[in-house]
C-alpha cells in the first residue's frame, strides 16, 4: 500500500499501525507525551553506548531537539546479541516511532530497514552502506534509509600495513571478527587474507560473538604465537574497547583497531574515523527528519577524515622501536 507521507510501499506490518488516517504524528506514544518519538535500535548494551549517546544527543540538540522536552526517545538494546534485533526493531514498529537509529553497527542498521520501507531510518555503520544493501545511492539514497559511513571495514589492508611497519618480525597475524555481523567478517578475512599472501605471512581468523569468548581468543592467539592482532570494526568490540586493551596489554600481543579509545585505554594503535563525529551527525539528520525533510533527499554522509594514534608507551612495553616515520604520520602519540 502506498503512504501518502512518504511516497513508498508500505509492508503490511506498519499498515496496521498507520490504518485510520496518516497524519503529521500518528504516534500513540506522541499522544501520551505530545512530542515526536525516536526508536534508537542498538546492537550493543546502554552502559556501553556512553560516548556514541553523548554525541548523538549534541546532534539532536544542534536540529533544536532535547530529549525529554521536544522527543520521546524508546531504547532498545540487543546486548551484543545480533540475532534479538529484528525483533526489537518490530517491538519499535509496534509502538508507533516516528524514526528508528540504528546506533553503530551495519547488522542494527540491516534490522531496521528489513522491518520498515514507511518509517525513516537514520543509521551509522562502519561498512559500505551500498555493498551491506542499505542504500542504492550514496548522493540520493532514495527509500526511507540514509545515515552515516565510515571507512572503518574498508581500512583493514591499512591497518595490517602499519601494524607490519612496526612488527616486521610478525609470520602470523591474528584478526579478530565477530561472526554475527558477516558482512563485515567474511570481507574483511577475506581481504586480509589475500593481503597477508602477497607478503608470504599468514592471516589466522579468531572469532568471539560474546565478549565469554575473550579469554580464548587470547589463549588461542598464545597457542598459534602470533605476532599481531587485528580488531576488525563491530559493535562488540567498540563497546568492549578498554576490555580488549587491557587483554591485548596482559598477554603482551601488538594490536590495532579502528577507534582512538582502544590506544587511549592501552592499546598499541589505532587508524579510523572519528565514531563519537559520526554519532553526532546522525543526531542532526534525526533532528532534521523530525521537522519534516524525507531521508530520501538526504545523501549519506561519509566520515572521510582518519586518524592515527600510537600509545608509546605500550610499545616501549611491548620492546617494539617505534620508526621516525611511522611517528611522524601519526596524528596522536600517547606518552
Amino acid at each position: 500500500m502506498l503512504d501518502p507521507v512518504w511516497g513508498v510501499i508500505v509492508k503490511r506490518r506498519d499498515f496496521i499501525s498507520l490504518v485510520g488516517g496518516v497524519v503529521a504524528w500518528p504516534l500513540a506514544t506522541q499522544a501520551q507525551t505530545g512530542m515526536p518519538v525516536i526508536g534508537m535500535l542498538s546492537s550493543a548494551s546502554r552502559g556501553v553506548q556512553a560516548n556514541f549517546l553523548r554525541a548523538f544527543h549534541q546532534g539532536l540538540g544542534e536540529a533544536g531537539f532535547v530529549e525529554g522536552q521536544t522527543v520521546t526517545i524508546e531504547y532498545r538494546w540487543a546486548e551484543e546479541h545480533n540475532d534479538r534485533l529484528p525483533a526489537l526493531a518490530d517491538e519499535l514498529i509496534r509502538r508507533q516511532v516516528h524514526l528508528i537509529v540504528a546506533a553503530g553497527s551495519t547488522p542494527a542498521a540491516l534490522a531496521a530497514k528489513a522491518a520498515t520501507t514507511s518509517i525513516p531510518v537514520v543509521f551509522q555503520v562502519g561498512s559500505d552502506p551500498i555493498a551491506a544493501g542499505l542504500v542504492n545511492n550514496l548522493a540520493r539514497p532514495g527509500g526511507n534509509v540514509t545515515g552515516v559511513a565510515g571507512l572503518n571495514a574498508e581500512l583493514g589492508p591499512k591497518r595490517f600495513e602499519l601494524l607490519r611497519e612496526l612488527v616486521p618480525t610478525a609470520k602470523v597475524i591474528a584478526l579478530l571478527v565477530n561472526p554475527t555481523n558477516p558482512i563485515i567478517s567474511q570481507g574483511i578475512s577475506k581481504e586480509l587474507q589475500s593481503v597477508a599472501s602477497n607478503f608470504g605471512l599468514q592471516v589466522e581468523v579468531l572469532n568471539a560473538s560474546t565478549e565469554d569468548d575473550f579469554d580464548a581468543v587470547f589463549a588461542t592467539i598464545a597457542k598459534m604465537k602470533a605476532g599481531a592482532l587485528i580488531i576488525a570494526p563491530d559493535a562488540l568490540f567498540i563497546s568492549r574497547t578498554e576490555e580488549l586493551a587491557a587483554l591485548t596489554t596482559r598477554h603482551g600481543v601488538p594490536a590495532i583497531t579502528q577507534f582512538r579509545e582502544f590506544a587511549a585505554a592501552g592499546g598499541l594503535m589505532s587508524y579510523g574515523g572519528n565514531f563519537t563525529d559520526g554519532a553526532r551527525r546522525v543526531g542532526v539528520y534525526a533532528g532534521r527528519i523530525l521537522k519534516g525533510e524525507k531521508p530520501a533527499d538526504l545523501p549519506v554522509q561519509q566520515m572521510t577524515k582518519l586518524e592515527l594514534t600510537i600509545n608509546l608507551k605500550t610499545a616501549k612495553s611491548l620492546g617494539l622501536p617505534v620508526p621516525l616515520s611511522l611517528l611522524g604520520r601519526a596524528d596522536e602519540v600517547i606518552e
